[in-house]
């Protein structure tokens, strides 16, 4: 499934390849969110694009389980063929999403007992329902459910999490050992909060359960950017060489990079789509805020390298679009703001298989941080 084809000779950071059931996947690589099926105001296609080549997307196993439901996804065959997409599919396991909804949920031995944000409606989501939804989504790399411990929380509190969440986990290898359908893949999930030995503690234990690969989450739930980058570091030395490692709902570009040294493979996110209806663009020299009222007589191109269906259109115009409310406007900053995700982690590959992401780093980060539009 995976192969590391290379490691930096000064940073953790390597390349690799993932071959899934409907996609290759080169490492480091970024996956645009599709949560409910569909990238925000993008059509498929456009994923597609020789420049972007988007090999993998991710999908969100709560909103998909809740709306349209398993049945409706069954019918259909799966997402694949529901949303008329034919390369990869991560989906996490609904964890995250239920951890969010603190006050419609009730996590119990048997899994989460939480109230439906569309309708109150009673549901359930536990370790083997999870996969269930899953291997109907028809996912090439399924999560198994875990807890998110809190930001803030104490040490008892994130081991009686963590706890929890290895007995899951243990259930969840039972339920792949009966029902694996194939081709799809599985990802155990480290948490552990911001506790040294928790983190080194939930590698080593759901290594021991020999998935297909590891995550790392309970990462930017309200933490500092510090504790951030440290859990990574106290989690990362405890994970096999030969499987990927993915840091979920990460990031900006900068955090990207820096977790690419630390060993990290997989990201996702949702801020190049988000803060490109809000009329933010991301480019080399940092974050162009196009509201900004300088930007209103700019005729200049967002960035020197964009999707091709951005191209020639003005800083200005671009601005007028987005002042105005206009879906166009929204469309191409989403467009521009992948191709600028994507485009990033092709040139960390081949910075890696050239043996100088470390030099790569420091200059794409000194010039990124110097300064925000």
């Amino acid at each position: 499934m995976f192969t590391l084809l290379q490691t930096d000779p000064e940073t953790k950071a390597r390349r690799g390849r993932l071959e899934l059931a409907h996609a290759t996947v080169e490492t480091p690589c970024f996956m645009p969110v599709g949560t409910r099926g569909t990238v925000k105001s993008v059509h498929p296609a456009e994923l597609l694009y020789p420049e972007l080549d988007t090999r993998i997307i991710l999908g969100n196993t709560y909103h998909l389980f809740i709306r349209p439901g398993t049945e409706i996804l069954e019918r259909f065959g799966g997402l694949h063929r529901f949303m008329r997409w034919d390369r990869a599919i991560l989906t996490d396991s609904g964890g995250y999403q239920v951890f969010s909804l603190a006050k419609l949920r009730e996590i119990k031995e048997d899994g989460v007992h939480f109230l439906s944000h569309l309708d109150g409606s009673k549901l359930f989501l536990g370790p083997e329902t999870a996969l269930d939804v899953q291997k109907v989504i028809g996912s090439d790399i399924a999560m198994i459910l875990d807890e998110c411990p809190p930001a803030g929380c104490g040490h008892e509190y994130a081991e009686n999490s963590l706890a929890l969440t290895q007995r899951w986990a243990d259930r969840s290898r039972d339920w792949i050992e009966k029902n694996r359908p194939e081709g799809q893949r599985y990802f155990g999930i480290v948490q552990g909060s911001v506790f040294a030995d928790l983190r080194e503690k939930a590698a080593r234990d759901l290594v021991a359960l020999d998935f297909d690969g590891y995550a790392i989450g309970g990462l930017s739930v309200g933490e500092s950017i510090p504790e951030m980058y440290t859990a990574v570091e106290n989690a990362e030395p405890h994970l096999p060489a030969d499987k990927p490692r993915y840091a979920m709902g990460l990031g900006q570009p900068d955090q990207l990079l820096e977790l690419i040294g630390r060993g990290v493979d997989m990201f996702d996110c949702v801020l190049p789509t988000r803060v490109a209806r809000n009329g933010t663009a991301y480019t080399a020299d940092g974050t162009l805020n196009l509201k900004n009222q300088k930007h209103e007589s700019d005729d200049r191109p967002l960035a020197e390298s964009t999707h091709p269906l951005c191209e020639g259109f003005s800083r200005g115009y671009l601005r007028h679009l987005i002042k105005n409310d206009e879906i166009l406007g929204l469309r191409l900053l989403t467009l521009h703001n992948l191709h600028f995700y994507l485009d990033l982690m092709k040139q960390v590959r081949r910075a890696i298989e050239a043996g100088v992401f470390a030099h790569f780093q420091a200059d794409f980060l000194r010039r990124y941080r110097a300064s925000t539009a």
